[in-house]
C-alpha cells in the first residue's frame, strides 16, 4: 500500500470513528436518556400464604423544572397500585426543581413510602467535565454549605405523603396482612451512613414495634434501604439480618458496553451487580438485593447509552 493511500484509508477510518462517536452522543444525550421504562421483578420472600406486596422503587431521578416528560411519566406510574414506595434518594438536579418533585409525586399521596437522602438532595449540581464519572467514584462537592432546600423536600415527604424518613433510622409497617422491618442509612457516599448506629436502631425496632407482642402473626420481613451501595453497607445490612436491599446511586453505570457493561458503578459496588436484581452475601449469610439505574442524569452529564432509564416495580410475594 502506497503512503497515499495509507493516508486515505486512515482518515476515513478515523472519520468514521468520530462519526460512530458523534451518533452514539446524540443517541445518548437525544434519545436512551428519555426512554422511561418500568422494570418489574418478583421475590418470594413472604411466608406461605401472605398477600403479595407490590413496591414501587423510585431512585435518581435528578429533576430539573423543564423536565416536564419525566414529570408526567413519573406521575402516571400510579397506574402500577404500588402498596409500597421506596425512594432511593437523588431527587433533586436543580435548586429551582422542588415543585417539579412535588408535582411528580403528589399521586402517591397516601400510599406508603419509605425514602432515604443522596448526596444531590443536599448539593446542587455544579458544572464539570463528564468524562471525569468514568476516572472513579465522585467526591464531595466543593461549593460549601448545603445548597439545596432538602428540609422542604423532607417535610413535602412526612406531611404531605405520609412517607417514613429512614435515614439511619428503623421503622416498623404492616401492609396487606405483613408485617416489615424497614432500616436504612443517611449517604454513604458522602460518609454521612452512620453504620455504628444501625444495630441499636434495629434492636430497638424489634423490642418496641407494637406486634411485638403478638406471636401469632407472621414473621417480619427485614428491608433495607440506602442510596449508595457500598460493600460497608451492604455487609451491615445482612449483618442485620436483611431480606431484601433496595439501593440506587450508581445509574447503573449510565453509559454500558454492549458484551462487557457497565465501565463505573461510581462505588466500590461490583460491576456485575450495578443494577438489577442480584444477592448480597456477607458472613453466611445472604439478601436479594435490589439495584435501580434511577431515572435521571446530572444536568451536565445529560447521556445514557444501552442503560435506559428506569422505574423498578418488585412484587414480593408468598
Amino acid at each position: 500500500m502506497s503512503p497515499s493511500t495509507l493516508g486515505r484509508t486512515t482518515a476515513a477510518a478515523a472519520l468514521a470513528g468520530a462519526a460512530v462517536g458523534v451518533g452514539a452522543f446524540a443517541w445518548g444525550s437525544l434519545v436512551e436518556r428519555n426512554r422511561f421504562t418500568v422494570r418489574r421483578e418478583v421475590l418470594p420472600v413472604l411466608e406461605p400464604g401472605s398477600r403479595s406486596i407490590t413496591v414501587l422503587h423510585l431512585s435518581d431521578l435528578h429533576l430539573a423544572p423543564w423536565q416536564a416528560e419525566k414529570i408526567a411519566w413519573v406521575r402516571d406510574l400510579v397506574r402500577v397500585e404500588p402498596d409500597l414506595v421506596v425512594d432511593t434518594g437523588d431527587n433533586i438536579g436543580h435548586p429551582d426543581a422542588h415543585e417539579a418533585l412535588e408535582r411528580a409525586l403528589e399521586p402517591f399521596r397516601g400510599v406508603a413510602g419509605v425514602y432515604v437522602d443522596g448526596s444531590n438532595d443536599h448539593y446542587g449540581p455544579v458544572p464539570k467535565n463528564p468524562l471525569r464519572y468514568f476516572g472513579g467514584p465522585s467526591g464531595r462537592p466543593h461549593q460549601g454549605p448545603v445548597d439545596l432546600d432538602v428540609d422542604r423536600m423532607h417535610r413535602y415527604f412526612q406531611d404531605d405523603l405520609g412517607w417514613l424518613d429512614l435515614n439511619d433510622r428503623a421503622r416498623g409497617l404492616e401492609l396487606r396482612g405483613n408485617r416489615l422491618e424497614l432500616f436504612g442509612t443517611s449517604d454513604a457516599h458522602l460518609g454521612w451512613d452512620r453504620l455504628d448506629k444501625l444495630p441499636g436502631n434495629v434492636d430497638d425496632l424489634r423490642e418496641n414495634v407494637g406486634w411485638q407482642d403478638d406471636p401469632t402473626g407472621p414473621e417480619p420481613l427485614a428491608v433495607a434501604v440506602t442510596h449508595a451501595p457500598y460493600q460497608r453497607v451492604l455487609n451491615a445490612f445482612v449483618t442485620q439480618g436483611a431480606d431484601v436491599i433496595f439501593a440506587g446511586h450508581t445509574h447503573g453505570g449510565q453509559v454500558q458496553v454492549p458484551g462487557y457493561g457497565a465501565l463505573v458503578t461510581n462505588c466500590d459496588l461490583p460491576r456485575s451487580k450495578v443494577s438489577g436484581l442480584t444477592t448480597w452475601s456477607h458472613a453466611r449469610h445472604t439478601a436479594h438485593l435490589e439495584v435501580s439505574a434511577g431515572l435521571g442524569t446530572s444536568i451536565y452529564a445529560p447521556v445514557r447509552f444501552s442503560c435506559k432509564p428506569e422505574a423498578v416495580v418488585v412484587t414480593l410475594t408468598a
